[in-house]
């Protein structure tokens, strides 16, 4: 059986880059007829229409819409649901590309567009991507993004005010040493979390103490010593709100090692509900975002610029709100000193 030709041996065959193969074969601009049709003929004598390039020589389009994500962890997960549910009655395929999480805060998206907006698809959704060049050559809509992108649509969730809203709950329960163990600083979202839990604090004259705060990264292992540190604390918080449900879950291990009961000696608040925060024992009190309807509504976006609308809102916000499970309770009475 003969190798299927790439688009890299096109490259090469004509004496041309990918990108340039790229722009033959979905028929757009910045190259030559006179390029274009010998480009065309190589791809034809190595057999490449025989591959998804046929049909996308054929109608300029692949019918197939991407999404970026830096690892198949439970929010991706759930945004792809969003995605593919929303994709059904469309027309358009889903393909799923995963970036390795060492190469993810390393410009991975722009080198998985660059492998992937070739002749496989016609637009991308990237979930938590950073700085996107704006001049790529497929349509592009971004799901909680690092940083503000003034051009680029975007999808995200009320950051701030379910963090607000999970530290004004532990606070209405009487906690006032509340800690947070946060996000990771280089995301947007974990940085509207911190500020959330600071409002709330204020609000209510309590002080900011930033012995209380920890990093714990969004990932489930690289949040066990933050928590580990904040609860062997000698005046350790009766309350953590961690800034996402993995990070919460973690938290509750560790406090089972060392013997402290939630929510009667500690309570924790995650954010996203994810499915395993009402499935984990005790159940989870989460701030819950909808993450398979940013999912969908970023599907939605892309759809409409590959239409040649422009989707109204660019930027857009969906709300959070508060689910109390059996992790969170009033702290416990401390004891008069000497007893």
């Amino acid at each position: 059986m003969t190798r299927r030709a790439t688009i890299h041996d096109v490259a090469r065959a004509a004496g041309v880059s990918v990108s340039t193969v790229s722009k033959a074969v979905n028929g757009r601009y910045g190259i030559s007829e006179e390029t274009a049709a010998r480009i065309l003929d190589v791809v034809k004598t190595l057999g490449y229409e025989s591959s998804l390039v046929a049909s996308s020589m054929r109608s300029r389009r692949t019918g197939v819409i991407g999404i970026l994500v830096a690892d198949f962890e439970p929010f991706s997960a759930e945004i792809l649901k969003g995605v593919g549910t929303a994709l059904r009655e469309s027309g358009f395929d889903l393909l799923a590309y995963s970036g390795s999480r060492q190469n993810s805060r390393d410009g991975w998206e722009r080198r998985s567009l660059s492998r992937l907006s070739g002749t496989l698809i016609d637009g991308a959704i990237i979930v938590t991507p950073t700085v996107v060049a704006t001049s790529t050559e497929i349509p592009v809509v971004a799901i909680d993004p690092h940083t503000g992108h003034a051009d680029l649509p975007t999808v995200e969730s009320d950051s701030f005010g379910g963090a607000l809203r999970a530290t004004r709950y532990l606070i209405s329960l009487g906690h006032r040493r509340i800690g947070f163990l946060a996000g990771r600083p280089d995301l947007q979202s974990s940085n509207l979390r911190d500020g959330g839990y600071r409002r709330a604090l204020a609000e209510a004259g309590i002080p900011f103490d930033p012995a209380l705060v920890r990093v714990g990264m969004y990932q489930r292992e690289t949040a066990r010593d933050p928590a580990m540190a904040l609860l062997t604390l000698p005046d350790r918080p009766t309350a953590i709100f961690a800034a996402n449900d993995l990070s919460a879950i973690a938290t509750v291990q560790v406090a089972a090692e060392l013997d402290i009961r939630v929510p009667e000696e500690l309570s924790v608040i995650g954010f996203d509900d994810i499915p395993e925060a009402s499935q984990v024992s005790p159940a989870l009190t989460t701030i819950r975002q909808p993450i398979q309807k940013i999912g969908a509504a970023a599907a939605h976006m892309l759809v409409a610029l590959l239409s040649g609308e422009t989707p109204a809102p660019i930027h857009l916000q969906l709300p959070t709100r508060l689910v109390v499970r059996a992790t969170t309770a009033a702290p416990p009475a401390r004891r008069p000193a000497g007893l």
